[in-house]
């Protein structure tokens, strides 16, 4: 097949060897995680053309060309919407395309592009909320999400239109007025002052969002998923975590049930994204760990598998702990030797490692 095809899947066995979680996007944002699906998507682009499968395909598979040819995976392929974007999910689409014929055809197909075999793909349940869960102060519908928005594998910012029922009801007139005042600017051509509006609208938790070519006026929420503790983004497998959970909710519009608030002044809160329950998703992938000292909660706990983050179980709570229990020791001994030194011998907070 085409030349940008066998290019990717000759990148395939580099990109794919274990680096230190390294997710930075190459050329066309195809990144060490996503080579294989973007070779593939290549592949199948060029089938429709010229109806040849892959160079060396059938070095990996037990069928024919002959029997390759009627796969049928680029209809599969171009009827899925949207496309697959992660490994994980061409996986699931090449599984169910093949599912009638031999097992070896489909890990031989799946290794050729270096996607995930069917024995370890992460088995999802399609889980409907409950409708009125103990302890619920409310509940949310977010507008489709950016996956810049979303943090860390626990945490995101979702807006929310002021068109929602609960929302219009306690829009602050600050906000309308600016809000307002801004459209008019903006008919006007008085781009310096709604950039001024569009600022004081956004200090006072709000966004004016551009959706389908119109805008719309929402309020900002911070989520922390309920339940859950993932790794920092400068932890190992922390960035793998924040992109997991990126690729679910990318484009999505959300349903957040909030029963708490933290001190940050996020909302706690249980997030389904067309019927997956997020945190059920992100212990399955053994990217975050049952927080058990505030959520008790059986089928979290039976949903944390036990090859944990690869084998690693330090957990985020852990580490924030030992550098506070640090930093308060230094803290002491500084305050008790003060009296012997005139240089305060207690280094930046920047600097102390564990």
């Amino acid at each position: 097949m085409g030349f940008m095809g066998n290019v990717l899947r000759s990148l395939i066995g580099q990109c794919c060897k274990p680096k230190a979680d390294s997710d930075e996007a190459g050329y066309h944002g195809v990144t060490a995680a996503t080579v294989g699906v973007s070779a593939l998507a290549q592949d199948l682009y060029n089938f429709e053309i010229t109806s040849q499968v892959p160079e060396g395909l059938s070095q990996h598979v037990v069928s024919s060309k002959k029997a390759q040819i009627n796969w049928k995976l680029s209809e599969a392929w171009r009827e899925t919407k949207p496309p697959p974007k992660t490994p994980e999910e061409a996986s699931r689409l090449i599984v169910l395309t093949l599912k009638r014929h031999q097992q070896a055809d489909v890990e031989g197909f799946l290794t050729f592009y270096g996607l995930p075999l069917p024995h370890i793909l992460v088995e999802l349940t399609s889980v409907t909320p409950p409708s009125r869960p103990e302890g619920l102060k409310f509940e949310l519908y977010t507008l489709p999400v950016d996956r810049k928005a979303v943090g860390d594998g626990d945490g995101m910012t979702v807006y929310v239109s002021t068109m929602d029922p609960r929302e219009s009801a306690i829009v602050p007139t600050e906000v309308q007025v600016a809000a307002f005042e801004r459209s008019e600017a903006r008919t006007q051509r008085k781009y310096d002052v709604a950039d001024k509006l569009r600022k004081k609208i956004n200090d006072l938790g709000y966004r004016v969002i551009v959706l389908q070519n119109q805008e719309v006026l929402a309020r900002k929420y911070r989520i922390r998923l309920r339940g859950i503790d993932a790794p920092e983004c400068q932890m190992d497998y922390g960035q793998r975590a924040k992109e997991a959970l990126a690729d679910i909710v990318q484009d999505k519009c959300l349903r957040v049930l909030v029963f708490d608030e933290d001190q940050y002044g996020r909302c706690i809160a249980d997030v389904y994204c067309d019927g997956i329950f997020l945190q059920e998703s992100m212990l399955k992938k053994g990217l975050a760990w049952h927080y058990k000292a505030y959520d008790q909660r059986p089928e979290l706990d039976k949903s944390t598998p036990t090859w944990m983050l690869m084998g690693r179980d330090v957990r985020p709570t852990s580490l924030r702990r030992c550098v506070s229990i640090c930093w308060c020791c230094l803290i002491s001994l500084r305050d008790q030797f003060y009296h012997f030194s005139t240089v305060d011998p207690v280094p930046s907070r920047d600097n102390i490692i564990c």
